[in-house]
Formats: C-alpha cells, structure tokens, sequence
C-alpha cells in the first residue's frame, strides 16, 4: 500500500519511472490520462503506427503540445516531455527506459515487442492479453531468466482476478472459482463488426464520442475476450478451465457464493478450482439484476464450522449453507488503472499477474460454415471467436491458437462451431511468432494437471 509514497520518492530525487507506451488505442490513451497526474512517473515515450493518431489521443485526454514536442527519448529525459514515434523499436532500445507497456492488442507484435524489451533488461506490462495466452508462459520465463517483471496490467480484469486470488489464498482460503461478468447471449458467438453495436447495446453517439473499435469490441461480446481474459487467469493461477470451457451462466453479484460453485454443492461448476464468466443477461435476453458485466470475482470455500458461523454472522455473500463466500469488485477501471502494474515492476519488482506454466489454451471456433479458401480474419472478425480449452486438450488436439488465426488460408471446410486445427489451414512455419509459440509449447508441454488441488 505503499507505490504512491514509493513513486513520490522518486520524483524528489529527480529520477521519476520512465515509461515506453506502445500502442497508443483506447487502453493506451487511458493510461495517458492519469499519467500525466501521476507524480514520480514520466512518460519517455509513445509509440504508435500513426504519430498522428497518437498525438490526437494525447490531446484528448489532456496533454499539451509543449509536454509531447520532444525529438527524442534523450530531449524528453533531460525536459521531462514526451516523444511521439512510429519507431517502437528505437523506444523500446533507449536506455533511459525502465518500463514497457505492450498496448498494441496484437499478439504477433507483442511477442516481438516484448521480447525486445526483454533483451533490452526492461520491465514489460504486458496489456496484450492477446500475446500472452499465445506465448505467455515462455515470455514470462524469459523474463525471470534475464531479471526483469513480466506483468499483466493491472485495470485489466485478468490482473484484478490474480489478486483477489492472491488474497484469498494469503487469507488461507481454497479458492472454488474466479473470473468476471460480461454480456453475454449463445447467439453472439456469431456476432460481427456489423452486428456488435447492436448486441452492446450502444448508441453510435457513444461508439463515435469514446473512439470504439468494432473489431475490439466484438471480441468482447462474441466470448473470444472472455477465453483470452480466463486463460491468461489459468496460467497464472493455477486455477483449471472446465472440461467443456466457459458457461457464462446469468448470475447477480449477490448469489455468485449460490452458482459458482461445483454441481454436487448446487451450483453449475463442473469442478472446483476453475474460472467461470458469468453473465449479466438471462437466457431470455432480459437483465440479470444487480449484474457483474464490468467486475470481477472470487467465490471460496469455508472449510469449518466457525468459518460458516462468520460466514452468516458478517454476512459475507455465502451461499444457503454458508459452506462458500464471494468477494466481488463491480468495475474495473482498464487502462485508468496501469500505473499500479508500472510502479509495482519498477519499484517492487513485482508483477501485478503473471503466468507460471500452461494451464489453459484459446481455440479457434467457426462462427459460420467456412470454405476452404476463405482467409481468416482473426479475433473479433467475421471467421472466428476463441473458445477456452485446456492446454492439454488443444496439445493431443493439435488446436489452432485464436492469435494466430489470423491471414492464415482454410485448406477444408469448418462446420459451425468446430474448433479449427494446424492441420486445417496453410501457415508460414518461419513466421516468429509461429515458431515461438512453437517453442513454448515445447518447454512446457504437457501441464500439470494437479494445479486444480493448489489453495
């Protein structure tokens, strides 16, 4: 509780955090917003494809054109403005960077950027959730290896559910399952950028005002966010995917202890030990009151008697049998939240979520029947949607990664629903991000089953 007194310090002495940002999005742009007002951190850097673009999104969330004039990473050092680049590697390089935050959202360049700064010796928060059910586990490994964190972001749900697992389990509690809200209908697997307004239920006044990106927010509404965002929660946890993957069943906050807990306790798990998404629509389309679409959660068991009776006494959200308590954030804040992941790598060394081993694994599903031929589209498009499996499972299975179905040609049909295969599509073996999640399935191979049995 302590990064605001240690980034304070910092700024005394003169050497505030240094930042790279690459990417300068939604998520991007958010953490610029804060970090302009977060004393003992200075942001060296931005990277974007488009200057323009980024220099736009600085402007809108409140930076000056005195503080982003910089030339380069060595004038912004010495006058404490920023630099605006489309040359990430050049940032990533510089060796005034402490810190590098991966917000481009695509895994094949997350892997590459984040390797860079790996080699660099800096820190990297890894925002590109994409890149890290990909490759995570390796990149992390490489990571501890050369002394540097690899870190989820924190204000991403992933880095907020390790914590409150974290807690649970420094609390002494066995952990039934964690995971988070969303909106979800089985008829939006098939959503599409055309359709994903409308199944958000958002005005094009608001899809204009906040700059929406359909392709993103489709994969946030199609369940493929959702596979990514529980997987990299597997893999860092410890915490198993269900045998059949996500259910999303309709659940108000207040009864997550009554439904996310297994099936022989009365609720809808299949196993204890797991990750679960939970629904803020009924299966009629209708709300679930007092929903969890924005937040997350963490459901534990209460293993003795005097547990259950504190259970019912401070009315902890237990279930009818005080036998589980849930403990619930109702939002979270996204990229306003970054700086946390920044200050705890830099200061504490210490990553805010990061994955151990290879738990879990995201699967291409068909959307529609596909013919061989079609070129896929990747994550949040028109082809496909990423379905949670285990890492195991998709090994035997030979199941392509959803982060790299993307410019890859189908060489059969795909029923709807079927969950696609190397085998089922022509790929540039030597393409490097190809060849290290090749790599890193080769040094984990098979994962370690008797993770569900941690606490």
């Amino acid at each position: 509780m302590n990064l605001a007194a240690m980034l304070a310090a910092r700024q005394e002495q003169g050497r505030p955090v240094t930042v790279a940002l690459i990417g300068a999005g939604k998520f991007g742009t958010m953490f610029l917003a804060q970090a302009r007002r977060t004393v003992g951190l200075h942001i060296l850097g931005v990277a974007d494809l488009s200057p323009g673009r980024a220099r736009t999104n600085l402007a809108a969330c409140g930076w000056t054109e005195e503080r982003i004039g910089a030339r380069s990473p060595g004038e912004a050092l010495d006058n404490r403005t920023t630099w605006v680049t489309d040359d990430a590697d050049a940032l990533i390089a510089h060796p005034a960077v402490e810190v590098v935050v991966e917000a481009t959202g695509d895994p094949r360049a997350g892997i590459r950027f984040c390797l860079a700064s790996i080699a660099a010796g800096k820190h990297i928060v890894m925002v590109n959730v994409e890149a890290d059910v990909v490759a995570g586990p390796l990149l992390a490994r490489k990571a501890r290896q050369a002394g540097v964190v690899y870190s989820l972001a924190y204000g991403d749900q992933p880095a907020l559910i390790c914590e409150q697992v974290d807690w649970a389990r420094a609390c002494g509690f066995e952990v039934v399952a964690a995971g988070k809200g969303t909106r979800y209908l089985p008829r939006y697997h098939a959503s599409t950028p055309d359709t994903v307004w409308d199944n958000f239920g958002f005005s094009r006044e608001m899809v204009a005002r906040g700059g929406m990106n359909p392709k993103m927010f489709n994969s946030f509404i199609d369940g493929t966010k959702s596979g990514i965002e529980m997987t990299a929660v597997s893999n860092a946890t410890g915490l198993l995917p269900q045998d059949d993957g996500l259910a999303f069943p309709p659940c108000p906050a207040p009864d997550l202890a009554k439904i996310c807990k297994p099936r022989e306790k009365g609720g809808v798990l299949g196993r204890a030990g797991t990750v679960e998404v939970v629904s803020s629509l009924n299966r009629d389309g209708t709300s679930v009151p007092n929903h969890l679409q924005w937040g997350v959660y963490v459901v534990v068991a209460a293993e003795h008697a005097y547990v259950r009776n504190c259970a019912q006494e401070y009315c902890m959200l237990p279930d009818d049998t005080f036998e589980h308590m849930a403990l619930y954030r109702p939002i979270h804040m996204i990229g306003l939240e970054i700086g946390v992941s920044v200050a705890s790598a830099a200061l504490r060394r210490e990553p805010t979520g990061a994955p151990l081993a290879f738990h879990a694994d995201v699967a291409a599903a068909a959307k529609r029947p596909l013919k061989a031929g079609e070129v896929l589209d990747g994550e949040g498009g028109y082809c496909v949607w990423g379905k949670q499996v285990s890492a195991s499972r998709s090994l035997d299975q030979g199941y392509l990664p959803l982060g790299l179905a993307s410019h890859v040609t189908l060489k059969r049909d795909i029923p709807e629903g079927g969950l696609l295969r190397w085998a089922d599509v022509t790929y540039d073996a030597n393409d490097p991000a190809v060849k290290f999640r090749r790599e890193m399935e080769a040094a984990f191979g098979r994962p370690n089953e008797a993770a569900a049995t941690v606490q």
